[in-house]
Order: structure tokens, then sequence, then C-alpha cells
């Protein structure tokens, strides 16, 4: 037989737990309801005890005075889909937030109900238009315009600093993931808020994803800081940032112990001319040079030209093209209407820049056009027009010397990196277009001719990480390839197929042919 169950005596420990009430609710106006899917009975039960027993009012049953609902591994999809079957229930219900069990476990550990974050909640109360997962999203950043500003600045610089690094170990596959989800964000009309956002969105792997995250829910990302702070990485960006330096060139600078830039200069014998001119005039070059002072330069190298060869004419290319307001170095293309008149005109140029007193340093390279039409049907991204990569001396305020005045003192003088290069004129929407945006890459099939020939790999990286961490150019020319099966460099647009070259007189050409809209250099910042 079975015992017979005790009866509890009144007064003792535990009739006091069997009758007595709830305690009194704490915070009368949070209305918590515990959704039981995804969450189970038993720890839904453990949970109700366990907030009860704090001061939180729980609800057994989902009703319209629910000001809370918690729910536990449950996307927002879901979480909406649930809310909804419920309204249908109850249609006169009032919408409850739909929080994360984040929210609830904050909430016990604090004693009190924790402020709504954005972070805790599962939807949106008014789903937004302009959602990044509510669109389709182009692949290729030539597909997508990207302006200058954007909403996701510090989701973009703590991507880019890990990009940064794995440049620094040459690592180009890290490199270009992380720039490309970088290039992604900056494209969004509107901020993350939410790793939700995210899904759909080409590029974002684990990784990514999982940066974003921690800055969302942190405001910081430990790897990103951990990167930011070490040594390593610290060096290599200050040796990288000098003219002529390379990954190569200053990881074996690190491993030898050498960690600044009197360090380097201790010890001549180990530098080359050109990194005896970066280091000679590092301080200026690596101010940025602001947009007026590029114009300058401009009206500057123009004035130059008309002394030379009336009718040419002189483009200002590269980041401030797109807008940019600073930079740390000038690009120019120079070309003539008539083919053929440009021919012989950098040389000259540079002799009558020299005789200004104006070249602190300059390599000259001579032109290759003969071999432009072999690099496009061999594919190469490369080029070979003639250029001149220089530092030349601005003076401070250029106005002075633009007008010939002469003052009673020397005029201050800055040195700036500047490159010019000359393009006939049948291909210099394809050389307008090049230059314009700007590629990254670590292999020696995706950057210029010029970096090659300026120095061989030694001198690559240096060039390659000298160049803005923009993908537009490099996506417009994979898209040209594995998209329409053109071949796209800087002299032209090849049907390697039909074996024809495209005509085009303009940029707005090349994007038509292509099958693609219209971009403004303004919109190709990726």
């Amino acid at each position: 037989m079975l015992p017979k169950r005790r009866r509890a005596r009144a007064g003792s420990p535990h009739s006091t737990i069997a009758f007595s009430a709830p305690p009194k609710a704490l915070f009368p106006s949070v209305a918590i309801y515990l959704a039981e899917p995804r969450m189970g009975r038993s720890r839904r039960a453990f949970l109700t005890r366990l907030a009860r027993s704090k001061g939180f009012r729980i609800l057994d049953a989902y009703s319209s005075e629910v000001t809370h609902v918690v729910m536990e591994q449950t996307s927002a999809k879901e979480a909406i889909c649930w809310r909804e079957s419920m309204d249908a229930r109850l249609p006169s219900c009032p919408q409850p937030a739909l929080l994360d069990i984040s929210w609830f476990t904050e909430s016990m550990a604090a004693g009190q109900p924790v402020p709504e974050e954005v972070r805790h909640r599962l939807e949106v109360a008014e789903p937004r238009k302009e959602s990044p997962s509510s669109v389709t999203m182009p692949a290729y950043a030539c597909q997508r315009p990207t302006p200058l500003t954007h909403h996701n600045t510090l989701l973009t610089e703590a991507l880019e600093t890990l990009a940064e690094a794995a440049g620094f170990e040459s690592n180009e596959g890290r490199l270009l993931s992380f720039y490309r989800a970088a290039s992604v964000l900056k494209s969004l009309s509107c901020p993350v808020i939410s790793l939700s956002q995210l899904q759909g969105l080409p590029h974002f792997g684990e990784h990514s994803s999982r940066v974003v995250q921690e800055l969302l829910e942190h405001g910081t990302c430990e790897e990103v800081e951990q990167v930011r702070c070490s040594e390593r990485h610290q060096t290599m960006k200050l040796f990288t940032q000098v003219f002529g330096v390379g990954v190569k060139t200053a990881n074996r600078w690190y491993q030898e112990g050498l960690r600044t830039l009197d360090e380097l200069r201790e010890q001549p014998q180990r530098l080359t001319q050109q990194q005896k001119a970066g280091l000679q005039y590092s301080q200026d070059l690596s101010t940025p040079v602001g947009r007026a002072d590029a114009e300058a330069l401009q009206q500057l190298i123009e004035a130059a030209v008309r002394q030379i060869m009336p009718g040419a004419t002189v483009t200002l290319t590269g980041g401030f093209r797109r807008g940019k307001l600073q930079g740390h170095d000038v690009d120019f293309l120079i070309t003539h209407p008539e083919e053929g008149q440009e021919v012989g005109l950098l040389p000259r140029l540079m002799g009558y820049l020299q005789s200004q007193g104006l070249v602190l340093y300059h390599q000259y390279h001579r032109s290759h056009l003969a071999d432009s039409a072999h690099l496009l049907r061999q594919n190469s991204t490369m080029d070979a027009f003639e250029r001149s990569f220089c530092i030349l001396s601005l003076p401070q305020p250029i106005q002075a010397a633009l007008e010939g005045a002469r003052h009673p003192c020397p005029t201050p003088k800055r040195a700036v990196r500047v490159d010019l290069v000359v393009t006939p004129n049948s291909q210099f929407p394809f050389a307008l277009l090049g230059w314009t945006g700007s590629q990254v890459s670590l292999c020696k099939s995706c950057v210029p001719w010029w970096a090659w020939a300026w120095g061989g790999p030694a001198q690559l990286r240096a060039v390659v990480l000298s160049l803005s961490p923009q993908l537009f150019e490099r996506e417009l020319r994979r898209f040209s390839r594995q998209e329409k099966g053109l071949w796209l460099n800087s002299h032209g647009l090849f049907d390697p197929e039909r074996k024809t070259f495209f005509h085009a007189t303009s940029e707005e050409d090349i994007f038509r042919l292509l099958g693609l809209k219209y971009l403004p250099p303004e919109q190709r910042n990726a």
C-alpha cells in the first residue's frame, strides 16, 4: 500500500509556499509574455518563476495586456509571423514589442527592465522601404551607385582595417573579401542597425558578418582593435606609406627590428633612389593634398602644356574626380585632339617643369602603345601609356607662382606626389575611366603595367597599397570578362570571339557597350 499523503500543517514552511500569492509586481507597466515555441514548456516555466521572484509581471496567456513578447532562438521573420497569427485571434490587441531572450536575461541580471536596444528587437515597428534586405543588391560594384559619403562609416572602416591587414600579409583573398563587403555597405541607402539587414546581400561571409554583429552590439570589434593597436600593423602602415616601399620590403625591415623612419634614414645604403626621395619628403607626402592644391596644380600643368603644345588638354583624375576633398597624390591625363600630336609631349613637359625648379624627383617611362593591342588580346588589365611619376614642389600660395609675382622672401613650398600620363585621343575615354576609379589587387595580372616596370615585385605592393581601396574599376573589368565575355583595360574594349575592338568617344559609350547604367564619377566610390 502507498503511504498516506501528509497534510501540510498550518504555519509550516510547506504550507507557506503552497498558499502564498505571487510576489507583488514591481514594474506593473511591463507585462511580459514568454512565447513557448523554440523555448520549451519546462524552460518557460523556470523563466516564469525566476522573473516573478524578481518582481516582474509574467502573463500566462497572450492578451491585450502584453507589452513585451520574449522569444528564444527565433528569427525576425518567424517572430513577425507568430505575432500576425496571434493578431488574427485577437484583432483588437495592440502590438507588443518582439524581443530576443537577451533582453530578458539582461533585465533579470539588472533586477529591472533594461532599455530596449536595436540588438534586442526581433523586428522594426514600421518596416523601412529602403531596408537593404528588402531589395536585390547587384553583385558587382559597377552595377550600383556608391556615393562619397554613406551611412555605415564605422562598419566600413573596420572591414577596411582588416583588408589592409590582409594586404600586409599578402593574402589577396581576404583583402578582396573584406573590401567587397565594405563596398556593399557603402552603397546602402540607410544605416545597418540589425544583422538581419545583411541577409541576401552579396559578399558577406561569416567573418565579415561576425565583425558587423560585434560592432552593432558593442560599438567596437576586438579583432579590429587588436589589429590597429599591434606594433606590426602600425609599423607596416608607416613603412608602406613611404614612396617606393612595398609590403615585401616593409616586412623585411620589420623582421630586422626597424620601427621608425629615422632608423631608415640612418641606413641610406639599403635604400633605392625612390625610397630616399620618399623619406626625404615624407613629412610633406604624408600630409593630404587638398582639392584647392590639386586644382592649383592643374592650372600649373595646363599653363606648362600650353607653352609646349597648344590645344593639348589636361584632365584631373583619381579620387579628386570622384569628388574627394583630399588625397595623397594627384593624377593627370594629358591628350591632344589630333591623334599622334601627343607623342614626345611628356619629356618636353618635364624639361619645362625642371627649368622652373618644380621637379624634386621624377621617373619617366616611355610609351609601349605598340603593345596595347597585344595587352587587350591577352586579356590584361595592364596599360602601357607614356608616364612620369613625380614629386613636384608646389609653391604656397600657388597663385603667386602662377602670376609670376615677386616676393621679398622665398615662397614657401611643399612636396606633392603627381602622376602625369599621356594618352592618344582615341584611347582617352578608356584611360579616363581606368584612372578615375581605382583598383586594388596583389596579383600581377590585375595591376597596371607601370607597377611592375617601375621597380618589379619589391615596389609593386607599395604602388598597390598607395592606391585608394576602391573596387569600382576592378569590378568593372571583372563584369566585362565574366558577364559579357569582353576584355577591358585603359586602352580599349576587345571582343575575343570576333577579334574586334569597340570604338568609344566617352565614358557613357563604354557603359552602354557593356549594357550598364552610366554612373558619374562621384558615384564610383566603391
